[in-house]
Protein backbone atom coordinates (compact mmCIF):
# COMPACT_ATOMS: atom_id res chain seq x y z
CA UNK A 1 0.00 0.00 0.00
CA UNK A 2 0.99 3.47 -0.75
CA UNK A 3 2.01 5.28 2.87
CA UNK A 4 2.32 8.86 1.32
CA UNK A 5 5.29 10.61 -0.19
CA UNK A 6 9.26 9.94 0.61
CA UNK A 7 10.70 12.79 -0.86
CA UNK A 8 10.54 14.85 -3.87
CA UNK A 9 13.85 14.26 -5.97
CA UNK A 10 16.00 17.00 -7.57
CA UNK A 11 18.40 17.24 -10.51
CA UNK A 12 21.11 19.49 -10.09
CA UNK A 13 24.22 20.68 -11.95
CA UNK A 14 26.36 21.90 -8.66
CA UNK A 15 25.02 20.04 -5.36
CA UNK A 16 27.34 22.03 -2.94
CA UNK A 17 25.36 25.58 -4.25
CA UNK A 18 21.97 24.24 -4.69
CA UNK A 19 22.14 22.77 -0.82
CA UNK A 20 23.47 25.92 0.54
CA UNK A 21 20.99 27.85 -1.22
CA UNK A 22 18.35 25.94 -0.45
CA UNK A 23 18.98 25.98 3.44
CA UNK A 24 19.63 29.40 3.82
CA UNK A 25 16.34 30.24 2.16
CA UNK A 26 14.39 27.93 4.28
CA UNK A 27 16.16 28.09 7.19
CA UNK A 28 17.01 24.80 7.52
CA UNK A 29 20.52 23.19 8.74
CA UNK A 30 22.82 22.04 5.82
CA UNK A 31 22.12 18.53 5.30
CA UNK A 32 25.76 15.98 4.34
CA UNK A 33 25.90 15.81 1.12
CA UNK A 34 27.45 12.15 0.89
CA UNK A 35 29.56 10.56 -2.32
CA UNK A 36 28.27 7.26 -4.31
CA UNK A 37 31.51 6.98 -6.43
CA UNK A 38 30.79 3.71 -7.65
CA UNK A 39 27.75 5.35 -9.53
CA UNK A 40 29.65 8.83 -9.84
CA UNK A 41 26.37 10.65 -7.93
CA UNK A 42 26.10 12.92 -4.94
CA UNK A 43 23.45 13.04 -3.15
CA UNK A 44 21.75 15.21 0.21
CA UNK A 45 18.16 14.92 1.92
CA UNK A 46 17.09 18.28 3.38
CA UNK A 47 14.27 17.57 5.43
CA UNK A 48 11.26 19.50 5.08
CA UNK A 49 9.19 19.06 8.06
CA UNK A 50 8.70 15.41 6.96
CA UNK A 51 9.19 15.62 3.58
CA UNK A 52 12.60 15.59 2.23
CA UNK A 53 14.03 16.90 -0.95
CA UNK A 54 16.87 14.95 -2.37
CA UNK A 55 19.10 16.57 -4.31
CA UNK A 56 21.39 14.48 -6.89
CA UNK A 57 24.02 15.73 -8.65
CA UNK A 58 25.17 13.06 -11.11
CA UNK A 59 28.99 13.43 -12.27
CA UNK A 60 28.98 11.01 -14.97
CA UNK A 61 29.08 11.98 -18.66
CA UNK A 62 26.08 10.58 -19.73
CA UNK A 63 23.89 9.13 -16.75
CA UNK A 64 19.99 9.94 -16.35
CA UNK A 65 20.09 12.81 -14.02
CA UNK A 66 23.84 14.55 -15.88
CA UNK A 67 21.83 14.35 -18.85
CA UNK A 68 18.41 15.51 -17.42
CA UNK A 69 20.11 18.39 -15.41
CA UNK A 70 22.56 19.91 -18.46
CA UNK A 71 18.91 19.53 -20.51
CA UNK A 72 16.44 21.60 -18.00
CA UNK A 73 19.08 23.06 -15.70
CA UNK A 74 18.38 22.38 -11.66
CA UNK A 75 14.65 20.73 -11.81
CA UNK A 76 12.42 18.30 -10.12
CA UNK A 77 13.67 14.75 -11.48
CA UNK A 78 10.61 13.05 -9.67
CA UNK A 79 8.05 12.09 -6.91
CA UNK A 80 9.09 9.29 -4.68
CA UNK A 81 6.00 7.26 -2.91
CA UNK A 82 6.77 4.87 0.14
CA UNK A 83 5.22 1.44 0.03
CA UNK A 84 5.24 -1.18 2.56
CA UNK A 85 4.81 -3.86 -0.17
CA UNK A 86 6.56 -2.63 -3.08
CA UNK A 87 6.12 -5.66 -5.40
CA UNK A 88 2.07 -5.59 -4.84
CA UNK A 89 2.21 -2.34 -5.85
CA UNK A 90 4.50 -2.16 -8.46
CA UNK A 91 1.96 -5.24 -9.83
CA UNK A 92 -1.16 -2.84 -9.28
CA UNK A 93 0.45 0.26 -11.21
CA UNK A 94 1.32 -2.26 -13.94
CA UNK A 95 -2.23 -3.23 -14.21
CA UNK A 96 -3.47 -0.01 -14.31
CA UNK A 97 -1.47 0.34 -17.51
CA UNK A 98 1.80 2.55 -16.32
CA UNK A 99 5.08 1.09 -17.61
CA UNK A 100 7.63 0.50 -15.27
CA UNK A 101 11.37 1.07 -16.19
CA UNK A 102 12.26 -2.75 -14.45
CA UNK A 103 9.81 -4.88 -12.64
CA UNK A 104 12.30 -5.92 -10.58
CA UNK A 105 13.06 -3.60 -7.42
CA UNK A 106 16.77 -2.19 -7.31
CA UNK A 107 18.57 -0.91 -4.53
CA UNK A 108 19.16 3.14 -4.86
CA UNK A 109 21.23 5.50 -3.75
CA UNK A 110 19.65 5.30 -0.38
CA UNK A 111 20.13 2.02 0.17
CA UNK A 112 16.49 1.71 -0.14
CA UNK A 113 14.39 -0.86 -2.74
CA UNK A 114 12.64 1.33 -4.97
CA UNK A 115 11.34 0.32 -8.51
CA UNK A 116 10.67 3.87 -10.93
CA UNK A 117 7.89 4.07 -13.54
CA UNK A 118 9.04 5.43 -17.23
CA UNK A 119 8.79 9.03 -17.32
CA UNK A 120 6.50 8.64 -20.63
CA UNK A 121 3.50 6.84 -18.29
CA UNK A 122 2.64 9.57 -16.11
CA UNK A 123 3.16 12.69 -18.76
CA UNK A 124 6.59 13.17 -17.99
CA UNK A 125 7.20 13.02 -14.37
CA UNK A 126 8.43 9.63 -13.01
CA UNK A 127 7.61 8.06 -10.10
CA UNK A 128 9.66 6.03 -7.77
CA UNK A 129 8.06 3.91 -5.64
CA UNK A 130 10.45 2.98 -2.37
CA UNK A 131 10.57 1.03 0.68
CA UNK A 132 10.47 3.74 3.59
Amino acid sequence: MILGVGHIGIAVKDIEESVRVTSKALDLPMPAIRDVPDRKMKVALLNLHGICLEFIQDYSENGEFARFARERGDAIHHLCLLTDDIEADADSLVERGVELRSRKPTVGLRGKRIVFTKSSALNGIPFELSEP
